[in-house]
């Protein structure tokens, strides 16, 4: 029997699937993340070859190849599946493919993702099938630095901005600031201030504070509200915009929403409301869309 491997890598976890010859999956190994920002490359290549040799060792057949799809640099991982051995054919793709395959099974429409990071996702159904990239575009995605709307990071940087406004006096109490005070257990605006923009501080501690600002928009706190629903607004507004041009009829095409921001109730309901498109909440993991891309892919 023949088989072959599929890498779901990210900056959480690092995802490994064996995938035999009716598509099954037939072993899988978890893993820490193996974003190369963030470990390191040589710990994110240390991890995924792991993680890889775990499930080729519950192969009994031939490896025909192994898709990896991952976050971080494109080029590092275009370098690190050529070097590769043992293992088939490599080819390398961004960890958005198996968002967006859970979402649209392969067929066009778009997918709105949005965890610690976000990025829009999108497959106009042209070229050959068996390819995973064929008809795949990518938007966003630009790290914590840039921006990236509609993640943890963000809804942290907003909640901690209203929060720091509002213990200076300048923005009406909601329950921001406090929450921001139990948060980082410091009293005073300046005092936060410094703890965010201290040396060695970095953009998972901000998305540390989204889970509060989340818990008090659903609450009803109309500041932690608004904060979540302008920054999920902006990673739709991007969306807006990708279907334009990518979809002879934009309002056709369907849009999945991920993760667990956006497919909260609140948040869905209002982008719906906004969205030119259909949107529905991704019932399968990111996990199922590795293993049918996979199963689909000829190396």
């Amino acid at each position: 029997m023949t088989f072959k491997l599929g890498v779901d890598g990210g900056g959480t976890k690092t995802t490994c699937l064996l995938v035999d010859e009716q598509g099954a999956a037939a072993a899988r190994h978890v893993g820490p993340g193996c974003n190369p920002s963030l470990s390191g490359g040589e710990q994110a290549v240390k991890i995924v070859r792991g993680g890889l040799d775990a499930v080729a060792a519950r192969a009994g057949g031939k490896i025909a190849g192994v898709l990896l799809c991952m976050a971080g640099a494109p080029e590092f991982w275009r370098e690190a599946a050529a070097q590769l051995q043992g293992l088939g054919r490599a080819a390398s793709a961004p960890d958005s493919l198996p968002v967006l395959e859970a979402a649209t099974e392969g067929k066009p429409g778009l997918v709105l993702h949005a965890g610690t990071g976000s990025f829009v996702a999108a497959r106009t159904g042209e070229g050959n099938p068996a390819d995973p990239l064929a008809g795949t575009h990518y938007a966003g995605g630009l790290g914590w630095r840039l921006g990236d709307p509609g993640s943890g990071y963000d809804i942290g940087r907003r909640g901690i901005a209203r929060g720091l406004l509002e213990l200076q006096g300048w923005a009406q109490p909601s329950g921001l600031g406090a929450a921001l005070q139990a948060h980082t257990r410091l009293a005073e605006a300046d005092a936060i201030t410094r703890h965010f923009y201290r040396e060695g501080a970095a953009g998972a501690e901000v998305a540390e504070f989204a889970p509060a600002v989340l818990r008090a928009a659903e609450s009803g706190d109309r500041a932690a509200r608004q904060a979540v629903l302008e920054s999920a607004g902006e990673l739709l507004d991007t969306a807006i915009a990708v279907a334009a041009r990518l979809f002879p009829q934009p309002g056709a095409a369907r849009a999945g929403l991920s993760g667990h921001i956006l497919t909260r109730p609140f948040v869905a309901e209002a982008l719906a409301k906004r969205a030119p498109f259909p949107v529905f909440p991704v019932a399968d993991a990111p996990e199922e869309g590795l293993r049918r891309l996979v199963a689909r892919w000829r190396p």
